[in-house]
């Protein structure tokens, strides 16, 4: 049964008055708290020097990793309100969603401004250089097949492998700048509901698209097991709101990223207009003639927006993108609160296998369109990947050059970090470079493991996991700087 005074809910991982009330006001006040941690965390400040697209970026009217997610914030905002416009008050009445639109809409709106913390500096191609080293340098070990639980041993070190930036917000969360969200909020960004623990599950598997990508590390297990627990989370499933965060990101990023790649000069309107058209036709196939909301087909869409640029004397792509976000960002924000609404039962449940706009419908195949053209025309160009290059370089130097602390025997490295060792020479001066935060989450892990016949196992995953805290958190300018720093060692 759908009943979402069960989800929405102001219970934290610890709290001085934790209470279950369901009263809107309550509930306001304590979203709003959750509001001011995000907005003055240090996670959220970072984002605005790490990158969207192009890595090091000069040019400040290119976006941004900030820049993108407030725009991902007013776009929830829309759908959410779209939802609550359209939804018949009848069924909100039954889905107990009538008291509590004003507190879906913050969920979404936070939910979104943070949906990016985790991700390393220079984007998904960071992710890749993390793991791309940790590939290569954890075989050197031989912790993981010694342990008494071969089987855990196997599956951390294969977690250690697939850094993933989704993950890592939840580590921020929970375990790094322990914002303590109310479970409400912290699930709505839980867009992959896959263990590091668990291995990739086929494509024609329940829940595979759900699984597709590494939700949550073994870290976090505890946190999000009593988050699933109180909110009523299935295994494998997702809290509902996290599918508006995910299309308000698919509606803003698409579009935003071929705009940034006019900017830089890569593309002009009339080859971008042309490019799009070509591609959609495509895609949608016989699909490709049928109207968007306000009776208008992609094409001709298209067009309008070069038309309107032309007449521009001076600034054609502003012009030109004003246009066609006008005329296609509300479509998509109306299909995708629809869609929320038609599938109402396997949102609640969380068991809805595709993002609200994976659909075969012509919406979708814009979607990929701008993905498509996006991928074609910007990222596979010179300039963009000699930057992912730099960027792969400059998180090989970093983990090059902090590997002395994986290799530092343990009881010397934890010698070390309970301050009765001074250190190796080398080892000593990199471990002053961590942050506080950073060490004080690897040893409070440390401390309920004590006990455990796998101490050496635990240790040594904490420790990695302390490095990827460490660069992942960086932005790009701060890589560049401590790469540039430590070269010489």
């Amino acid at each position: 049964m759908t009943d979402y005074s069960k989800k929405i809910s102001a219970v934290r991982s610890y709290s001085r008055n934790a209470t279950a009330s369901t009263d809107p006001q309550y509930l306001s006040e304590q979203f709003e708290s959750d509001r001011g941690r995000i907005i003055q965390s240090a996670a959220i400040r970072r984002l605005q020097q790490k990158t969207q697209v192009f890595p090091l970026e000069k040019n400040s009217a290119v976006r941004s990793r900030l820049t993108h997610s407030l725009e991902v914030q007013q776009t929830g905002r829309h759908i959410v309100r779209t939802v609550f416009k359209r939804l018949p008050q009848t069924i909100a009445e039954s889905w107990k969603l009538l008291p509590y639109e004003r507190e879906v809409e913050t969920l979404v709106e936070m939910a979104c401004l943070m949906h990016d913390i985790g991700n390393p500096p220079f984007g998904h191609f960071g992710e890749s250089a993390i793991n791309h080293w940790f590939e290569k340098e954890l075989d050197n070990h031989v912790v993981f097949s010694q342990a008494n639980d071969k089987m855990l041993g196997l599956q951390l070190k294969l977690e250690l492998k697939s850094f993933e930036g989704n993950a890592q917000a939840f580590r921020i969360i929970f375990n790094l700048l322990k914002l303590n969200l109310t479970y409400s909020q912290a699930a709505s960004i839980l867009k992959y509901t896959r263990s590091g623990l668990e291995r990739k599950p086929e494509k024609d598997k329940p829940l595979s698209y759900l699984k597709k990508k590494v939700g949550y590390y073994y870290s976090e297990l505890d946190d999000i097991n009593a988050m699933s627990k109180h909110l009523s989370i299935k295994p494998g499933h997702r809290y509902p709101l996290a599918y508006l965060m995910e299309a308000a990101d698919d509606i803003s990023y698409c579009l935003a990223d071929i705009e940034d790649g006019v900017e830089k000069g890569l593309l002009d309107c009339q080859k971008l207009a042309s490019k799009l058209k070509e591609t959609f036709a495509e895609l949608a196939g016989d699909k490709a003639d049928e109207p968007l909301a306000r009776n208008k087909m992609f094409s001709e869409a298209v067009d309008y927006a070069l038309g309107r640029s032309e007449k521009e004397p001076i600034n054609k792509a502003h012009e030109f993108f004003v246009w066609l976000r006008v005329q296609l960002i509300h479509p998509l924000v109306e299909h995708a609160a629809q869609t929320f609404i038609d599938n109402g039962e396997a949102c609640f449940d969380g068991s809805l296998n595709r993002a609200l706009l994976e659909d075969d419908s012509v919406y979708h195949h814009m979607i990929e369109t701008f993905k498509s053209v996006a991928i074609r025309y910007i990222f596979s160009t010179n300039e963009v990947e000699t930057k992912e290059l730099q960027g792969y370089r400059i998180i090989t130097g970093l983990l090059n050059a902090y590997s002395p602390l994986l290799k530092y025997p343990k009881d010397k490295f934890l010698a070390m970090v309970e301050g009765s060792e001074r250190g190796g020479l080398i080892e000593a001066r990199l471990y002053k470079r961590l942050p506080k935060k950073h060490l004080k989450a690897y040893q409070e892990a440390l401390k309920e493991r004590r006990d455990s016949n796998d101490f050496a196992l635990f240790e040594f995953y904490y420790r990695c996991r302390l490095i990827q805290d460490f660069v992942s958190g960086m932005t790009d300018q701060f890589a560049l700087e401590e790469a540039n720093n430590l070269s010489a060692i």
